[in-house]
């Protein structure tokens, strides 16, 4: 999370372009100009084609429910993160212009990111005790029973609902009813992307390296390389995990995925079931100390002590040190783009954890 300071130095800049300029003066600055136009012309275009494309197949849900949409998302980005790797599109300060002074922003042990205070969560779990033992318990159950009635009758639940909100409910028993009659709604992934069919982007000697990397390795301990990538919590922020997934089916993992929003434990037991050589975790939401614990835990409670664990996300340099000493093998950070750099350590952290000597950096 961005600081009180980082906060106020944009809400500043904002404040200088709408006092120190006369911008707000005109309703469009660039009306009139045929560049624009141009470029607002292909965009409606675009989207014109994209719209029929999903009519055609149904409609946005069937669009959705077919996976279309993620896949394209997902697509999109790895395209782009290709293009990136081959030097193709630039992107200043990650493929190009990489050097720069110490940012003043960034100074400090905590890595310019505003950390949240741990006992946040025991408090909230305090208060939400005690706003438990102060409701009528019985009204509670009579107003869940209600939810669950509408629910399977097919009414309307918005009455139920309110008599559950004014019951004092909490959103988690509101939704687990839910839950036991509808189900969970796990929505496509995007990874089951057709690679091969699209423009091959990005430094294809690496790949066919690493793929060579990934087969040997395979055949050293027995079976392919199978790889769990897991985003635990409720952090939605997907793009990396899936780009980490899709390239590492690229050079020849097996790779199991499940999507957002999974538990700690759902993800030691995925480990566990598929049988994976190794876990990797990717956590956006500043949750990533309690969350690795929480999975490593897990893992050693199903005897997985021995299967390696990466993490991505971001990370402050302190806490990244804290991770690897309670056994995390690899941190990843947006600093480390080349998804290639990351695939070839990934293979020989499975090695070094099977006694199979370390294969090294990408030439």
């Amino acid at each position: 999370m961005p600081r009180p300071w980082d906060q106020q130095w944009a809400l500043r800049i904002q404040q200088v372009m709408a006092l120190e300029t006369d911008l707000l003066e005109y309703g469009d600055i660039l009306d009139g100009s045929p560049v624009i136009a141009a470029k607002v012309a292909e965009l409606v275009e675009g989207a014109s084609k994209e719209i029929a494309n999903v009519e055609a197949q149904g409609g946005i849900i069937a669009a959705i429910e077919s996976g279309y949409i993620k896949r394209e998302l997902v697509g999109s980005h790895m395209s782009r993160l290709r293009a990136i790797e081959s030097g193709d599109l630039k992107i200043i300060g990650v493929n190009c212009f990489q050097e720069t002074a110490q940012a003043p922003l960034t100074l400090g042990s905590d890595g310019g990111i505003m950390k949240a205070d741990p006992e946040a969560e025991r408090e909230q779990i305090e208060r939400l005790q005690a706003h438990r033992s102060k409701r009528d318990n019985v009204e509670v159950r009579a107003a869940l029973q209600g939810l669950t009635d509408a629910a399977n009758s097919g009414e309307n639940i918005m009455p139920s609902s309110i008599r559950c909100a004014l019951a004092g409910v909490t959103t988690g028993e509101w939704g687990d009813t839910l839950r036991a009659v509808f189900g969970e709604f796990r929505p496509p992934t995007g990874i089951d992307i057709a690679i091969d069919s699209r423009v091959v982007l990005g430094k294809m000697d690496q790949v066919t390296d690493l793929r060579a990397r990934v087969a040997d390795t395979g055949n050293a301990l027995g079976r392919p390389l199978k790889l769990l990538v897991g985003k635990p919590g409720l952090d939605g922020h997907s793009n990396g995990a899936e780009q980490v997934a899709v390239k590492a089916r690229d050079v020849g993992f097996e790779v199991v995925y499940d999507g957002i929003r999974l538990t700690p434990q759902q993800i030691a037991q995925a480990a566990q079931e598929e049988g994976v050589h190794m876990v990797g975790l990717s956590i956006l939401s500043g949750s990533h100390m309690q969350l690795v614990e929480s999975v490593l835990q897990e893992m050693r409670l199903r005897d997985l002590s021995h299967v390696p664990v990466i993490a991505g996300g971001i990370i402050p340099p302190e806490d990244a040190e804290k991770l690897k000493a309670v056994g995390v093998r690899a941190i990843y950070t947006p600093k480390d783009f080349s998804l290639n750099a990351i695939m070839a350590d990934m293979v020989d952290v499975v090695r070094e954890c099977n006694g199979l000597e370390r294969l090294g950096l990408l030439k």
